[in-house]
């Protein structure tokens, strides 16, 4: 703010040392040496504008790009502990909306409005002042009087503006949530020739969008021209009032090109208003948006009371275990028993909706599990830190979800403590080494995002390499054979009695050929 308020009354200088040269042409010969004088006087206040504004804008940029990496860095870290179930609930397009436009408009308002407002009001005040002190407090006020009527009514227009940015914001996020999930969709869409009406949707929401920053543009250039409408009428009234005082000799020449001077100062932050009110108004709502995100509830991670190093045995036990969802009445799962111990296996079948990814997920603390309810070596499971569960189970999910990185990288999930021995191994055991060396770079080579590059049942069984390299106590498939030939099938099935015959072993599954082979079988039904 300092440095600013210094540019700002270095800003005024010059339209006042112009004005006393102008005075000193009307005697040449004798004001020669001060003229002279004046000039130099004039460049280096020009020399000392820039250094200044140099280092303010180098100070400011420092300084807001500092902001837009920790707050990034927040939302990322926030988006990683937030209860999964809330997180859920929100699009992919809309959290990356949040990530690019929503902190670039914080980025902006950091930068750029807050900068502005400071000038404004340094400006009016210095610029006012300046007016007052060197010519006539009449001509100051006069000439103000327009000015101050167009900034008023640009006021009075913030209602329109900030619902006209509020359906801007809401259709671009709207148009980014369907961009991301066509993209997403596109093998479908094209397998079931839907592409027309995917174009159609998007045109429409294309259109909207266009129509509602067309109403936007049209209200920013109606501040303009009131901006501009002002000012004209201030320096009309300056020119007639402060002509007539020069004129009268209430005033010298230089004085009014002088004060003509500090009017001009005046037209960049008036003609600021309209730009800053709008990212004003847009900051507003990324604000509401990113403050509902923050909000959001975060999991209980760490109790503080057991070391995340703890190795948990696998000896698991469910008691009367019943789960809803929050907010839903319907029972998930419904008086829920099991016990089961390492060295044995349990195969867990049922119809999809039946409630076996949501027993798993309880079993990770991915949900609040009722207290009482499901323990693990003696041990309820929420006096345990979320941190020893997870690392200690080794969780196949149905999803099979895959990077955009090397093979090496998702089979050991970016962490540096496996050999390649190890990952030998365990592509060996999942059966799918042989295929990963027929490729050029091998186990490095990059696959693209979500594995698209590989076919279903290679994903599948890059994946199940994760559990084939994992030493945890506990390991759990959660439907991960559906896209395997029966051959493969049952070669990686005996692969995995051999791995954990030691561990708590858990299949669920929709079909009985995965599950045939384990010691114990549930059925879920309903729940």
């Amino acid at each position: 703010i300092c440095i600013i308020a210094v540019n700002v009354y270095l800003l005024t200088v010059p339209s006042e040392i112009l004005g006393k040269i102008i005075d000193l042409l009307y005697n040449l010969e004798e004001n020669k040496q001060t003229i002279i004088n004046t000039v130099a006087l004039l460049l280096g206040v020009c020399v000392g504008i820039l250094i200044v504004r140099v280092s303010w804008k180098m100070i400011d940029a420092k300084i807001a790009r500092e902001i837009v990496k920790s707050l990034r860095d927040t939302l990322f870290k926030k988006m990683l502990k937030t209860d999964i179930y809330k997180l859920q609930s929100i699009k992919n397009g809309e959290i990356m909306s949040y990530f690019v436009s929503d902190i670039k408009e914080v980025k902006k308002f950091i930068s750029n409005v807050l900068t502005v407002i400071v000038r404004f009001v340094l400006n009016f005040t210095v610029v006012f002042w300046a007016m007052c002190r060197s010519t006539n407090l009449q001509l100051a006020v006069i000439t103000m009087i327009p000015i101050l009527i167009s900034v008023i009514t640009i006021f009075c227009m913030i209602k329109t503006l900030e619902k006209n940015y509020k359906e801007s914001r809401k259709s671009f996020t709207s148009l980014s949530e369907y961009v991301q999930e066509s993209t997403d969709s596109i093998r479908t869409t094209k397998a079931y020739a839907g592409e027309k009406k995917q174009y159609k949707e998007f045109y429409e929401k294309n259109e909207h969008l266009k129509n509602v920053n067309f109403q936007v543009i049209k209200n920013e250039s109606l501040l303009n021209i009131i901006v501009n409408l002002g000012m004209g009428i201030g320096a009309g009234l300056s020119i007639l009032f402060g002509g007539r005082l020069v004129l009268s000799g209430e005033i010298t020449t230089g004085d009014f090109v002088a004060f003509n001077g500090y009017i001009l100062l005046l037209h960049a932050p008036i003609m600021w208003i309209p730009w800053a009110i709008k990212h004003i108004k847009k900051v507003q709502v990324s604000y509401k948006r990113l403050d509902k995100m923050f909000k959001l509830e975060e999991e209980k991670i760490s109790t503080g009371e057991i070391s995340n190093k703890e190795e948990l045995n696998g000896n698991i036990e469910i008691k009367n275990l019943t789960f809803n969802y929050p907010g839903c009445l319907e029972k998930v799962l419904e008086d829920i028993n099991i016990s089961i111990n390492p060295g044995k296996s349990l195969g867990i079948i049922g119809v999809i909706g039946s409630g076996k990814t949501t027993l798993m997920n309880l079993l990770l603390k991915l949900y609040k599990v009722p207290d009482g309810t499901i323990s693990i070596d003696g041990k309820d499971i929420n006096d345990i830190e979320t941190d020893v569960i997870r690392n200690n189970i080794c969780y196949i999910t149905q999803d099979n979800f895959l990077f955009s990185a090397t093979l090496k990288e998702n089979i050991n999930l970016f962490r540096d403590i496996y050999d390649e021995e190890d990952i030998e191994k365990s592509t060996k055991s999942s059966m799918i080494y042989e295929e990963i060396e027929q490729m050029e770079d091998g186990i490095d080579t990059v696959i693209g995002e979500k594995g698209i590059d590989l076919s279903g049942g290679q994903k599948q069984r890059v994946v199940l390499s994760r559990a084939f390299l994992s030493n945890s106590n506990i390991v759990i498939f959660d439907d991960n054979f559906s896209a395997l030939d029966n051959k493969t099938e049952e070669h990686v099935l005996n692969n995995i009695k051999d791995l954990t015959k030691d561990k708590t072993c858990i299949i669920v599954s929709n079909r009985i050929s995965d599950i045939k082979h384990c010691d114990e079988i549930v059925v879920l039904e309903q729940g």
